[in-house]
């Protein structure tokens, strides 16, 4: 086969592999209680001889993200909402693609968290910091 046929044939069979999609089941609701029976109210106690299965707490941020590299050697988590990590030993220090960020009443960049930094300007920082922090 020519490079262009194994290419083009690549192409299509990704392309229709991410078309292969399942349908999750059905939720099953209870059936309906009839009128002549109380319904049963919801006891706040476990039942005898089953363990109480503690409430999920909210959703956990995640540490890391699916796109972006976490920083090199540093404790870092992944905050959504900024688009970058924040490192957690650096006060308002933030990495992203191979930069840190760095905000003190004014933006600076870096490529180590140490410096030497370099002052910018908000078109030089991800989108969700510059939202954050009002500039």
């Amino acid at each position: 086969m020519t490079a262009i046929a194994r290419i083009t044939l690549l192409s299509v069979v990704l392309g229709l592999s991410a078309c292969a999609v399942h349908r999750p089941p059905e939720p099953q609701t209870p059936p309906p209680i009839p009128p002549s029976q109380p319904s049963p109210t919801p006891s706040t106690s476990p039942a005898p001889g089953k363990p109480a299965i503690p409430a999920k707490p909210a959703k956990p941020l995640p540490r890391t993200s699916a796109s972006f590299a976490p920083p090199p050697g540093g404790n870092s988590h992944w905050d959504p909402k900024l688009g970058v990590y924040v490192l957690d030993d650096q006060p308002n220090t933030f990495y992203r693609q191979r930069t840190y960020y760095r905000w003190d009443n004014g933006w600076s960049r870096s490529i180590s968290p140490k410096g030497p930094w370099e002052e910018t300007d908000i078109h030089g920082v991800p989108g969700g910091l510059g939202r954050q922090f009002g500039q």
